[in-house]
């Protein structure tokens, strides 16, 4: 096994357990919402969990803004008469 390979896994859990840790900190304190003290992702090289949205909510919020747009230009157009 190569050792710097076996170095970046025990970091990664190190970092777990640091965040563990500071949410039980966190939680001892009464903060009503625990949250990790560091932002740092577990690997340099993870990328960043991805939130995805269904096809229909896209719809749903497409046809929401194109309404709001429609309605903002109508009554810009009152105005303008």
């Amino acid at each position: 096994m190569d050792i710097v390979q076996a170095l970046k896994q025990e970091e990664i859990k190190l970092q777990k357990q640091l965040t563990a840790v500071q949410l039980a900190i966190t939680a001892l304190n009464g903060a009503s919402t625990a949250v990790p003290l560091s932002n740092k992702r577990s690997s340099p090289n993870a990328a960043p969990a991805k939130r995805t949205m269904s096809a229909a909510v896209r719809a749903k919020l497409s046809k929401k803004a194109k309404e709001r747009w429609a309605k903002i230009r109508a009554e810009k157009s009152k105005k303008a008469k």
